[in-house]
């Protein structure tokens, strides 16, 4: 079903939700600081382009709470409220609710992606 699913994702918004977060690296990478928080971005595409299957866990410590700090105000909300919208837009429908849960993961990913890791 993770296979599926992932298929139907693609196909029915995870490819817009994957792009942003590679707009979003290609836009860190610009300068040389930014290269970490740009490879980031790049790791979380793959993981909004297909979502099914894998899970997200938090932890990290103070300079993850410090560069999440700096996403957030740089880069973070756009892409958060990016995922809401769409994951409220997804919910109308008892088909789209799980696509729905997929994108509220994506935003919370996307608010503080600094010491989350994907399984």
């Amino acid at each position: 079903m993770g296979c599926l699913g992932n298929v139907l994702w693609f196909v029915f918004g995870g490819a817009v939700s994957g792009l942003s977060w590679c707009l979003a690296g290609c836009l860190w990478c610009i300068t040389v600081v930014g290269i970490p928080v740009g490879m980031q971005c790049f790791k979380f595409a793959a993981l909004s382009f297909f979502p099914f299957g894998k899970e997200v866990q938090y932890g990290g410590g103070a300079g993850s709470f410090l560069l999440n700090i700096i996403w957030l105000i740089v880069s973070g909300l756009p892409l958060a409220l990016e995922h809401l919208a769409l994951g409220a837009a997804l919910c109308v429908t008892i088909i789209g609710i799980p696509f729905g849960l997929q994108q509220f993961k994506l935003a919370k990913l996307a608010l503080m992606p600094f010491g989350a890791e994907v399984y």
